[in-house]
């Protein structure tokens, strides 16, 4: 894409988390941004990087691979977001810096044993099906605690927070009660002697603002920065 267009995308969404975070009294630097990169070409990767950004999310494992060696020059920080299939956990764990959606323990231990001991340890986040919903991934809130103590014990992995994708809606109210509901999550579990939890990946380019007023900590943009997908 057009590299004046991806760096004025970028100022603007800088922008946008910003005054977000000032609304809700948060320093803006607490909120991390994670590009979402997944069907975009390595070049437009370089071109972000060039305008600051560092670390990217996919979610097509395939893909982002051949990026990876196409950008193995760049600092990079890779980020695996979309659904794990058990036969994709070995390259998974084998490139990737974090994964977000983790939600079941079979998953977690693939990981564990397949993490290279020459590499520090694979951070992860739960992915929590917050708004209940049968067609989407993520573990209940019921099940969150039996999952996080055991994926906690597991030796290759480090779980640092909590990740969702709240059912679609332009609420704002509704976008804020699935976001609290992940923050309250997280903060429960925190109370119970887990100190450790520091993440909430929670907000895309449409309810980023909903998501930061809850407490994100990461947000997953793609849209905001590279345009809609295929333009």
């Amino acid at each position: 894409m057009d590299e004046q267009l991806l760096f004025e995308n970028i100022a603007k969404l800088r922008e946008r988390v910003r005054l977000s975070s000032q609304k809700s009294h948060y320093r803006p630097e607490k909120v991390r941004i994670l590009a979402v990169s997944k069907t975009r070409p390595a070049a437009d990767i370089r071109a972000a990087f060039g305008c600051g950004l560092a670390e990217f999310g996919e979610s097509y494992l395939q893909e982002a691979l051949e990026k990876m060696a196409d950008l193995a020059d760049l600092p990079l920080v890779w980020h695996f977001i979309g659904p794990i299939q058990s036969n994709k956990t070995r390259p998974i764990a084998e490139h990737f810096d974090w994964v977000h959606s983790v939600d079941r323990l079979k998953i977690a231990r693939r990981l564990s044993e397949q993490r290279p001991p020459d590499m520090s340890p694979l951070q992860v986040c739960l992915q929590v099906n917050i708004s209940a919903e049968h067609t989407k991934s993520g573990v209940s809130l019921e099940e969150l605690p039996d999952l996080l103590q055991r994926v906690r014990s597991l030796p290759r992995l480090q779980v640092r927070g909590l990740m969702a994708i709240p059912a679609a809606t332009d609420d704002e109210q509704q976008q804020r009660a699935a976001f609290a509901g992940l923050r309250l999550a997280l903060e429960r579990l925190q109370r119970g002697a887990e100190p450790g939890l520091d993440t909430l990946s929670m907000g895309m380019s449409g309810d980023l603002e909903a998501a930061i007023a809850e407490g994100a900590t990461l947000v997953r943009v793609g849209t905001a920065i590279f345009g809609p997908r295929g333009g």
